[in-house]
């Protein structure tokens, strides 16, 4: 493999070193990553350093693939449904990069189509200006359930009809992610959507194991946020739950903050699912990188005022209204709490996410000719420090 790097390049060469990698591929104990630019090199030996390279010295701790969110509601304070602009954006991708999180995909939870319409804009102008750490967009509703519908505002929850699958259809080309209830939503137009490269996700859906496996075989490639907002697992009917679990195919997204799932079901799912189909999310609101007094006063949704209570967001009645985690702790809780293994949780924040939204060619892993999008984080799994193509944050 040539190392050659040219002297025109204003970025030089850098070498990372003195941190235990974890690749997604293995892990590797005193080796030194090599970065071009925004592109991994090589992983190379110390000795083998090329003496024109700029050498950090991490100082110990895990280098790892960065954090890959599919679901980011809101953070540092904003939420995307209510200004889904590109400040917003800015704002919150800034907050979740505190947390070891270098590409995430805003997601708007159900609202009306001149929202959607407005958020999509956003996510494409975000794109085309080369915003660090927003990789697509999440359309989570409106196509769902109304009895499975959680804090989702049901005045506009609504089966699609022509505009909202024109304005589907438009997000060919983009890296797109549309959750919806496979019971509300034909097969055709699934199939559709698939077939114009969305990821399509069944979620806040009370579909039986057989609508759930219809919903497959049309196209739906993802469940969100496994366990919540579904129809559960039950002896006699599966529901969606059962058909997640059992189809080795599918991926399933989950939130592992203690509060949605208990941690014996995350580790049940871990278990039962093939490996690489299960990975971390955080569906998570403004709360995320805020400050204390911010985060301490809660937020609005929908005009309501939602709570932060012992890292739940609620409402009024107790209704949770998505999350106050971040990345890091979700990889922590997964460890500590679930007793995931280390390199896997990494994997499960990082890897396979990017493997469902068909990005794997380009990051999620430590490999040559991938996007320098990196996180190290010392020994108890805090953030230290991130690099989004290359380029380390600036405080």
């Amino acid at each position: 493999m040539s190392l050659a790097h040219s002297p025109a390049d204003d970025r030089p060469l850098k070498a990372l070193v003195n941190a235990t990698l974890h690749t997604g591929d293995s892990v590797l104990a005193g080796a030194a990553l090599l970065i071009d630019g925004p592109t991994i090199v090589a992983v190379v030996a110390p000795e083998a350093i090329p003496p024109e390279a700029e050498v950090t010295d991490l100082g110990g701790g895990i280098l790892a693939p960065g954090f890959i969110d599919l679901q980011v509601n809101g953070g540092g304070g904003a939420l995307f449904n209510d200004t889904p602009d590109l400040p917003t954006l800015r704002r919150i991708a800034g907050a979740h990069r505190r947390f070891g999180t270098t590409g995430l995909l805003p997601t708007l939870i159900t609202d009306s189509a001149d929202k959607r319409a407005a958020a999509v804009a956003a996510v494409r102008a975000a794109l085309a200006e080369g915003m660090p750490g927003v990789l697509g967009i999440h359309l989570e509703g409106p196509h769902i359930a109304p009895e499975r519908r959680g804090v989702h505002d049901a005045r506009f929850i609504a089966p699609p009809d022509a505009g909202d699958l024109a304005l589907l259809g438009g997000l060919s080309g983009l890296p797109a992610l549309v959750t919806l209830a496979p019971e509300t939503v034909p097969p055709e137009p699934i199939r559709r959507l698939a077939a114009a490269g969305l990821r399509v996700a069944a979620g806040h859906s009370a579909a039986t194991w057989a609508q759930a496996k219809a919903g497959f075989a049309a196209g739906i490639t993802g469940v969100t946020h496994l366990f919540n907002a579904m129809s559960p697992l039950g002896s006699r009917e599966p529901g969606m739950v059962g058909a997640a679990l059992e189809d080795d195919t599918v991926w399933c997204g989950i939130i592992v903050d203690g509060h949605h799932v208990h941690d014996a079901s995350v580790r049940l799912a871990w278990k039962a699912k093939a490996r690489g189909r299960l990975f971390l999310v955080t569906d998570a609101m403004p709360p995320v990188g805020a400050s204390e007094d911010r985060s301490a006063n809660g937020f609005p949704l929908y005009g309501e005022a939602i709570r932060v209570e012992d890292g739940r967001c609620v409402t009024a009645d107790g209704t949770l209204a998505g999350s106050a985690l971040d990345m890091a702790t979700a990889v922590r809780n997964a460890v500590e709490r679930v007793g995931i293994p280390l390199d896997e949780a990494l994997r499960m924040a990082s890897a396979y996410p990017a493997d469902f939204m068909g990005m794997a060619g380009r990051r999620g892993r430590i490999r040559p000719g991938l996007a320098a999008d990196l996180v190290h984080l010392d020994e108890r799994l805090r953030v230290r420090e991130t690099w989004i193509s290359g380029k380390m944050a600036v405080s």
